[in-house]
């Protein structure tokens, strides 16, 4: 996989899924523009990166301040490649949910991916090409207690994928989703006690959760030229877990 000359932009890349893809196309030839909220995990990333002969900057950025996101996509400049990567998960069952929480969820999982692909797809539709990857979650395809305000936004970004393959790609644009299964980072651990982890895992066919680093190995190749032939697709990276 070659992404010298591409520019990339990762949400949610200073920890994580995101971190890895960040330092996975780095390593590629790629130009990575890292973003999140911690100044001091960015500029660990960064350095990471750099040290390991890659090119990478650091915005911060709270996606869930419009105002914040469009500073964003004015400091990035033109980017090939965009990994809709960060967001929140909200557990707890549905009776527990409140207004706040709801609003947040939708907040940072659909309308920041939503108005930052608004604000960078016109410069990829100019150049006549772009490649946007959406990242989701098993949970959108299978239902899981405890889940249901994470899946039902994951389940809307996978939708917003279809629609936008049909809008961009007629002009060279790309839009993908990958949807991970259970995956050894700080967000499962924070979601679920290590038990339910556990039995989760154990679910899949492959019966163990993956690394991070495996995940973003398919982000990147979504992301590429490599897979110059697809567009409004989900690829499920979780094990079969949706195939069962």
């Amino acid at each position: 996989m070659d992404l010298a000359g591409k520019t990339v932009l990762i949400t949610g890349s200073t920890s994580g899924i995101g971190r890895e893809t960040a330092e996975l196309m780095a390593a590629a030839g790629a130009q990575v523009i890292i973003t999140g909220r911690s100044t001091e995990r960015g500029a660990t990333t960064v350095k990471t990166i750099t040290e390991a002969g890659g090119t990478a900057r650091f915005l911060a950025a709270d996606l869930t301040d419009l105002d914040d996101l469009r500073r964003l996509a004015a400091a990035a400049g033109p980017v090939d490649i965009l990994i809709n990567n960060a967001g929140v998960a909200p557990g707890g069952p549905t009776l527990d949910q409140d207004a706040a929480s709801f609003d947040a969820a939708l907040a940072a999982n659909i309308r920041a991916p939503y108005f930052l692909t608004a604000a960078l797809v016109p410069g990829m539709l100019e150049r006549g090409s772009g490649s946007i990857v959406n990242v989701s979650t098993m949970a959108a395809s299978v239902g899981m207690p405890g889940l249901s305000l994470y899946s039902a936004t994951k389940a809307a970004l996978e939708s917003l994928t279809r629609t936008w393959a049909a809008e961009f790609s007629p002009a060279g644009v790309r839009v993908n989703t990958v949807s991970p299964g259970p995956t050894r980072t700080e967000m499962t651990s924070v979601l679920m006690d290590e038990e339910t982890v556990r039995q989760i895992a154990a679910s899949t066919l492959l019966g163990r959760l993956a690394r991070p680093r495996e995940i973003a190995e398919v982000i990147a190749f979504v992301a590429s030229d490599n897979a110059g032939f697809m567009t409004g697709a989900t690829v499920a990276a979780d094990a079969g877990r949706t195939a069962i």
